[in-house]
């Protein structure tokens, strides 16, 4: 049996310690402007503390008008760097792999947030976003290099990028909304072409010890599985990739799709030829036991997420092969001495049943 404690190296940069990664998680802790705050500050490197082989940072925008919620830390201009500094030295400094999950929401972006209409691969009536211009696209394209280069500056061994969940890169993939006419739209091949573009320009502008992956979504949010699994095999392939998070929501539930109504979602890519590229895999991972299936099953390492909210040492917990997270709701004194601020214990209050009532 694998065990959850063993390294797990990468093709680029440093090993991580064990076989748990905190997922990236929205908190809305940080400070208007993106720059890092004092709570957002404590909540990760605790996490650090508590034994996760890599720490992952909340989504962090790469342009303003990619924000997609308040309190959400920047990395679109050099005045974050100060902060993504002192975050970056303090993951570090527990042995943690620091790594920034590089963002833009697209048609997510809330316009009274951002101040103007946001933009996506495609039209959105319905949430009011346009079509971003070629220049456009290209320009995105360019501020994910970019920000994948400043949090490196600030002393980050790595970026991924979010590719799930209906955000921009998404968005791309998604080929209901994905009309376009010119190069980043109507095959599979343009549609990733995206993706593909910021990877090399993160390849070519940053050290050769430098983490790349990205996260993908399996299903749903108009992206058809039997497309996922070529981009998965794709990226694996391509050699550029350290790992590939991908977020499952149910890591053992079959597939939604048609096609692989007979398969568990974690069979699907854990059997797809990955060469040098890990598998990191989240949903619905709340004991030691269940990283353990996960691991079993295939994954290179296991992402944490609401079970690293209630209990900030999981990893360390979990040498006891019987661990359980905290059961919900938990009492919100709880989550305080979890380090959680209040504007997060009031964000986690919107989960049904996670957080005690006031």
């Amino acid at each position: 049996m694998t065990s959850l404690f063993d390294s797990v190296s990468f093709e680029h940069g440093p090993s991580m310690k064990n076989r748990f990664m905190l997922a990236p998680l929205t908190n809305q802790q940080s400070h208007e402007d993106g720059t890092l705050s004092d709570d957002e500050y404590k909540w990760l490197t605790m996490r650090a503390e508590g034994g996760f082989g890599l720490t992952m940072t909340c989504a962090s925008h790469v342009q303003k008008i990619g924000q997609g919620f308040a309190g959400q830390l920047g990395c679109y201009d050099d005045k974050h760097i100060p902060g993504l500094t002192r975050l970056a030295d303090g993951i570090k400094k527990h042995g943690s792999l620091a790594i920034v999950q590089l963002h833009h929401a697209g048609r997510r972006s809330p316009k009274e947030l951002i101040g103007e209409q946001p933009v996506s691969s495609g039209v959105d009536e319905k949430m009011g976003a346009r079509a971003m211009t070629t220049g456009e696209v290209e320009e995105m394209v360019q501020a994910f290099i970019t920000a994948a280069v400043r949090v490196q500056k600030a002393g980050f061994q790595g970026v991924e990028l979010h590719g799930a969940h209906d955000y921009v890169l998404c968005q791309f993939l998604n080929g209901e909304l994905n009309q376009r006419t010119d190069k980043y739209g109507g095959t599979l091949a343009n549609r990733m072409r995206v993706i593909l573009e910021i990877i090399d320009g993160i390849r070519e502008n940053t050290s050769e010890d430098f983490n790349v992956s990205i996260r993908l979504s399996p299903e749903r949010f108009g992206l058809k599985t039997s497309e996922m699994v070529q981009v998965y095999a794709a990226l694996a392939a391509g050699g550029k990739l350290d790992f590939i998070d991908m977020s499952l929501w149910d890591i053992f539930k079959l597939g939604a799709d048609e096609d692989f109504a007979d398969q568990r979602l974690i069979d699907i890519f854990a059997n797809i030829e990955r060469g040098s590229t890990k598998l990191a895999v989240a949903g619905k991972l709340y004991a030691t036991a269940d990283a353990q299936r996960s691991v079993d099953a295939g994954a290179d390492f296991v992402a944490i997420g609401r079970a690293a909210i209630t209990n900030h040492d999981f990893p360390l917990k979990s040498h006891d092969p019987a661990f359980v997270m905290r059961s919900l709701p938990v009492p919100r004194a709880d989550l305080r001495a979890e380090g959680l601020s209040e504007s997060f214990i009031n964000y986690m209050g919107n989960w049904p049943g996670f957080a005690e009532a006031e």
